[in-house]
């Protein structure tokens, strides 16, 4: 049976985080500390099954501008799940949790998808951004090429979006979406 547990990073023992970030070097190869540090200072979804740390994945807040105002976005970061556990429902689990939040406390979802992934969360009713993408970097707004087509958004109830306008998130070090 699967559970989740979800805690702000402030609120989880230094040992729940080892082992959270344990599991996310054992899934991505190519997990850097800057992927690691991009799921930190927001709220976690621990899944378990019988007792042992299944997959994990992270919402944090960032500022995405967009029409000319930055909205709130819950931005998902590094989910995960154990090979050994997958196609069993442990993502669609994390996701319910962190998409009750979005839709309570953000303008909107987002997140940079991995084209594996891309199933899981066009089923969830993300879709995908299809206008230009940039980034706010330190020598001002540069264009992320790139990244379009990977990243996704959640709408919200009463946050009306062009999917096909540009969208530009904050800085941050490492992988900007």
């Amino acid at each position: 049976m699967i559970s989740v547990r979800t805690a702000h990073t402030a609120q989880l023992e230094p040992s729940a985080l080892a082992e959270a970030r344990s599991l996310l070097y054992a899934v991505f190869d190519d997990m850097t500390e800057d992927d690691w540090e991009h799921s930190l200072g927001g709220i976690h979804a621990l899944a378990y099954e019988g007792g042992e740390l299944a997959g994990h994945a992270a919402l944090v807040q960032r500022r995405l501008l967009y029409g000319g105002r930055a909205l709130r976005a819950g931005y998902v970061e590094g989910v995960g799940v154990r090979a050994e556990y997958r196609r069993r429902g442990h993502a669609s689990a994390m996701m319910d949790a962190l998409e009750r939040v979005i839709r309570d406390a953000y303008d909107l979802g987002a997140l940079g998808a991995t084209d594996e992934a891309s199933l899981l969360y066009s089923g969830r009713g993300w879709r995908s951004w299809g206008g230009r993408l940039s980034a706010l970097t330190p020598d001002g707004v540069q264009p992320t090429p790139d990244e379009e087509g990977a990243v996704y958004v959640l709408p919200v109830e009463g946050v009306e979006l062009d999917r096909s306008a540009p969208l530009t998130c904050d800085w941050r070090d490492g992988d900007v979406w």
